[in-house]
């Protein structure tokens, strides 16, 4: 018996026509070439493949599921500010022993600030993960600017930038508790009098405080002595953290000291109205209220690595050298900083 020959199935030649039989074998086609150009003479144009259309969606009336879910986020932010309104309109809310009101902060207070902080200032934040998560620490920091806007800008640093969503206590001078207004708006924030004891307590609960110990002394000082530091006071946030054996860590600020370049002092004027200085600038009080609008300048928030202190003794607080080493070793490291983000620094406004 002859041998069988295996056709396999997609040999064209298993599909050929009857005179190209078993006996005949199969007529080669002649190969296809792609293009215009394989077509045979003669032949028809191809019929032109037409783009079909999507059937139009009926219009039922009924939302789409982003307008409901769009409503619906609208829906729950309407009663979460009726909500807001009524607790503080029956007083239904609760500030801590020192007037700080964290619902009032988030909600509305850091809302106001956090558009001057990144589309005015546009601050940008280094070293936020040397705050630690939890516990007390002291943040120290340079201070400048002729008003006291710096202390804001870190608030909202730390606020808005830390991963553990810590709240910084501001230590604020005595001015700012007798001035109206401004005295309830401190409160609200959370900051408390720049005094050993409210310090203590805080770092005791576990807070993270913010100090500048240059005071009136940093923030007053004329335009051609900016990013000097000044004198770091008799070391009494030192002592503070020691007690409590809370690491210190040094924050260095640069773009403050440009938003009001103080060219003069009226002392006088300053006298009259109660004040540690009354600042003469370029545009102040030149042009009135205008004159009050701060440079739109380019900030830059670094905080440095934490110097801790739980090593030391408790008697370690009440050692005057101690005191000073650590308050020179801080205020170096924050003029070191300083120096180095000034010269990193592309321009004053950009």
């Amino acid at each position: 018996m002859a041998d069988a020959k295996v056709i396999p199935f997609d040999d064209d030649r298993s599909r050929g026509s009857g005179t190209g039989g078993a006996s005949g074998g199969a007529v080669p086609r002649p190969a296809r070439r792609r293009g215009t150009g394989g077509r045979r003479p003669g032949a028809a144009e191809p019929a032109p493949v037409r783009e079909v259309q999507p059937l139009p969606v009926p219009d039922t009336g009924e939302p789409s599921d982003a307008e409901a879910a769009a409503d619906g986020g609208l829906e729950r932010r309407i009663a979460g500010g009726l909500a807001f309104l009524r607790r503080r309109l029956t007083g239904e809310y609760e500030v801590d022993d020192f007037g700080y009101d964290a619902e009032l902060t988030d909600q509305v207070l850091m809302s106001l600030l956090r558009p001057v902080y990144e589309n005015y200032f546009r601050v940008e934040v280094k070293g936020v993960e040397n705050i630690p998560a939890e516990g007390g620490a002291l943040i120290v920091a340079n201070h400048s600017g002729t008003l006291p806007l710096d202390g804001l800008m870190m608030q909202v640093a730390v606020h808005d930038h830390h991963p553990a969503d810590r709240h910084l206590r501001l230590l604020a001078a005595d001015l700012v508790f007798v001035l109206p207004v401004v005295n309830e708006l401190a409160r609200k924030l959370g900051h408390t009098l720049a005094c050993a004891e409210d310090a203590e307590r805080l770092l005791a609960q576990g807070e993270l405080v913010g100090v500048m110990p240059e005071g009136f002394k940093g923030i007053g000082k004329p335009f051609g002595e900016r990013y000097k530091l000044q004198r770091f006071g008799r070391g009494g946030f030192v002592s503070t953290a020691l007690r409590q054996g809370a690491p210190i860590i040094p924050c260095s600020i640069v773009g403050a000291e440009e938003i009001y370049p103080m060219i003069g002092n009226s002392k006088t004027l300053a006298r009259l109205l109660g004040f540690p200085y009354f600042p003469l600038t370029p545009t102040f009080p030149w042009l009135g209220p205008l004159g009050a609008v701060p440079l739109p300048t380019k900030w830059t928030i670094q905080f440095g690595e934490p110097i801790p202190t739980d090593g030391y003794a408790p008697e370690a607080a009440e050692d005057p050298m101690l005191m000073f080493n650590l308050t020179d070793q801080v205020r170096e490291q924050i003029q070191h900083t300083l120096y180095k983000l000034l010269v990193q620094r592309r321009s004053v406004f950009f």
